[in-house]
């Protein structure tokens, strides 16, 4: 074998490695757009069915072990919370050192927002709760849905918002 075809072949194995590395890179952008958030892997833009319907209660949302929140930033960006519909059906997201967090950091920019329920959509706006007894009945309503802290004391770095229709 020549010098020229030795290295020709070298330069085909290097860009069939590149190709196949592009193309992985590629599924996984993809696998991430598509069925992320994930656990704690935050995602993109959410799908599923719209619901236009104004909501006033979400009780509903009790049925689901989780939520996913999309709100817009540099490109839309989306996460697994904690969702918690209380007796008159308010709705509540629930973040734990939620200070510094880029979602809730949008949030308070830009209250309005999707949120995933099951696999329907909901347009929402979020309001950051502050006053002391309605973040504990937000604690409350928590603890009566994951049965997890009803027997602490709510955190001082526990975020609650709550959530309405739009």
């Amino acid at each position: 074998m020549s010098d020229q075809a030795a290295k020709d072949e070298a330069a085909s194995l290097k860009t069939l490695v590149l190709a196949i590395g592009a193309i992985a890179l590629m599924g996984l952008v993809m696998t991430f757009v598509v069925r992320c958030p994930c656990e704690r892997v935050p995602g993109t833009v959410l799908f599923g069915t719209q619901v236009e319907a104004r909501i006033s209660d979400w009780s509903f949302a009790n049925e689901v072990r989780l939520c996913q929140i999309e709100v817009q930033g540099v490109i839309p960006w989306s996460v697994n919370l904690n969702c918690m519909a209380d007796a008159q059906g308010s709705l509540y997201l629930s973040c734990s050192r939620c200070d510094g967090k880029y979602w809730s950091g949008r949030a308070l920019v830009n209250p309005a927002a999707r949120i995933r329920i099951g696999g329907d959509l909901y347009p929402v706006n979020l309001s950051r709760v502050e006053v002391p007894s309605r973040l504990d009945h937000a604690w409350r309503t928590r603890a009566a849905k994951t049965g997890m802290g009803a027997d602490r004391q709510r955190p001082d770095h526990w975020w609650s918002f709550a959530v309405t229709s739009r």
